[in-house]
């Protein structure tokens, strides 16, 4: 499901700036970029947003700007005077003068050392409370996309529920035409007066039973409500939503094979076409 979030604040000597964003997927994908400094409490991290989340392709990214400058290097002062004592003395017993010492003490190995902070926890909760706020602008996000494809769902079931009682009509004409369609065709190749009346009867029955839809189309309409219950009911149903909108889909298949009527059949597509719809939005729902 897609949403965005993001926060800023200043901590220390440095405006941190948090960003969360999701893209949709089936599964649970995540990804953090954070500074080093922090990195022994990325698991920690982890953990929350899986639970906090759950679904979708989603990116945290945590990053700050220094307000003053700072040092990431300090001088080794100790291997430098070392160094500097034996260079020093090295120069005196040669007779070697205006060396430049500076300039070759800073080609030794290890004169300059990375300035390593330690993990400060008051520092790590102020960032902790950028992360939240963040992820709560996140869910806002995800509500208000949430609440406008509930409203698309529910018009587009009931649209198909819609067309289905709509199929009452053209069931009943179906029913006729067969029966002209299969008399006509009898009538060319029998004469009209050697046909069996009650057995053209029961052989129509058997073949109209085996084109019925009525229980097709009693299932379609348990399915479509509820898909609307489910719909209705706590957050964490996106998947469930996808297992009836199968059902739903299978449903609408059966109708269209043995609807055996163009009118039926169009009326068959245009549901398909409604459900095509919800299930291109079902990833976005968790």
């Amino acid at each position: 499901m897609t949403g965005y979030g993001k926060a800023e604040g200043i901590v220390g000597n440095r405006k941190f700036t948090v960003e969360l964003r999701s893209l949709n997927s089936k599964q649970f994908d995540l990804g953090v970029r954070m500074p080093s400094l922090y990195k022994e409490k990325e698991m920690e991290l982890r953990t929350w947003l899986t639970e906090r989340v759950a679904r979708g392709k989603v990116d945290l990214s945590i990053y700050y700007e220094a307000e003053v400058a700072e040092k990431k290097v300090n001088l080794n002062k100790s291997i430098m005077m070392a160094y500097y004592q034996d260079l020093k003395l090295i120069a005196d017993e040669i007779g070697q003068k205006d060396t430049d010492f500076m300039s070759l003490l800073m080609r030794i190995p290890d004169a300059l050392k990375p300035d390593r902070e330690e993990l400060d926890a008051e520092e790590w909760n102020a960032v902790m409370k950028l992360v939240y706020g963040a992820a709560d602008m996140f869910d806002s996000y995800r509500n208000q996309e949430g609440a406008g494809l509930a409203s698309d769902f529910e018009m587009r079931i009931k649209e198909i529920l819609s067309m289905e009682a709509n199929l009452d009509g053209l069931a009943n004409a179906r029913i006729e035409k067969i029966k002209e369609r299969i008399n006509q065709n009898l009538e060319e190749v029998v004469e009209v007066d050697k046909i069996d009346r009650n057995r053209f009867e029961q052989e129509l029955i058997y073949y109209i039973e085996k084109i019925d839809v009525a229980e097709e189309r009693s299932r379609l309409i348990a399915n479509c409500n509820y898909f609307l219950e489910i719909l209705a009911s706590n957050a964490g149903q996106g998947k469930k939503l996808g297992f009836i909108a199968q059902e739903i889909g299978r449903e609408i298949n059966t109708l269209g094979s043995k609807a055996n009527d163009s009118d039926m059949q169009r009326v068959v597509v245009q549901m398909k076409d409604e459900l095509e719809k919800i299930k291109e939005q079902l990833l976005n729902v968790l």
